[in-house]
């Protein structure tokens, strides 16, 4: 019943976000105009691919700045914690859709955890909404930083998470500290720190089959992106053809991913994508500490050279 609800909230979000974000570009049509026609081709190509990564578990926020910077798209820094959110929430809905009722969890964690997530994204969207471009590139590469830490330490080649547990729900002061959990986890999506590495981590420190993490990941990010993504629009602080054709393409990338590739070995891809995330974070907080004024957020192209080859 439960889960029968949660699919029912996941299309009224995906209609109800459809809409808002479609409203906002129509009446902003001319910042389209500002976008060069290269760079929109490389959004739809960042949206397809990293989303098309996403589904298949290996995330998307530090990859989408990475991408930003490799294939230098022309994105303010200020604007980056909110283009993320409002550019995923489309793709992560359909996720949610398309794997909701798969693996099996407690109706009672699960709810609690995406609400959780959800008020914490909230909150994040309107502090983040509002900070300057040093404090933007500060905390976005330290939240970088933490989050290639944590997609390090969860890692299956360094095998320190249990994956024999059986659990599928949380009770007791275990429940009280997976929502509080997940509360800042949302609260750190705002600032581009990825949900799905740490929440799989913590639900796995808990007692839970790490697999019971998935519908708890999907969950929380379907419902909490697009509301910050909401705030973020509200507040202009998205970059707004990212958000149109990182939606729309990586919608298509779920797709590809759900029908094509469901049991894709990616753990030695994970390894180069910690690494370059590693150093877009670096790149980042050296940029915070910077007297001179950048307008976007670009990565030596010689560093990461060949990374993203697709040939």
């Amino acid at each position: 019943m439960i889960i029968t609800i949660l699919k029912g909230l996941y299309y009224a979000y995906f209609a109800g976000y459809a809409a808002f974000i479609g409203r906002d570009i129509y009446k902003n049509k001319e910042d389209l105009k500002k976008t060069s026609k290269s760079d929109k081709i490389k959004q739809s190509f960042i949206g397809f691919l990293v989303n098309f990564g996403d589904t298949i578990g290996i995330g998307a926020f530090g990859n989408i700045v990475a991408l930003f910077g490799a294939m230098r798209v022309k994105v303010h820094d200020r604007l980056i914690p909110g283009t993320l959110n409002a550019s995923c929430s489309l793709p992560t809905l359909l996720e949610a859709i398309l794997f909701t009722s798969a693996i099996p969890v407690d109706p009672l964690t699960l709810v609690l955890m995406i609400a959780s997530a959800t008020i914490g994204s909230y909150i994040g969207a309107g502090i983040i909404a509002k900070m300057d471009e040093k404090k933007v590139q500060f905390v976005m590469g330290t939240a970088l930083a933490i989050a290639a830490t944590v997609m390090l330490i969860t890692h299956p080649y360094l095998g320190l998470f249990n994956m024999e547990n059986t659990a599928i729900g949380l009770s007791g002061i275990k429940l009280v500290v997976a929502v509080i959990g997940n509360f800042i986890l949302g609260v750190l999506m705002c600032a581009g720190v990825g949900l799905y590495a740490p929440c799989m981590a913590m639900v796995s420190l808990l007692g839970m089959n790490i697999k019971s993490a998935f519908p708890i990941m999907m969950g929380s990010c379907a419902i909490l992106m697009p509301t910050a993504g909401m705030k973020f629009i509200k507040e202009e602080a998205y970059d707004r053809s990212s958000g149109l054709f990182i939606n729309l393409f990586g919608l298509l990338g779920v797709v590809a991913a759900y029908l094509g590739v469901q049991n894709a070995n990616i753990d030695a891809l994970k390894i180069i994508i910690i690494l370059v995330i590693y150093y877009t974070a670096i790149n980042m907080i050296r940029k915070s500490r910077s007297q001179k004024e950048e307008d976007s957020f670009i990565i030596d192209p010689e560093i990461t050279q060949g990374v993203f080859d697709v040939n």
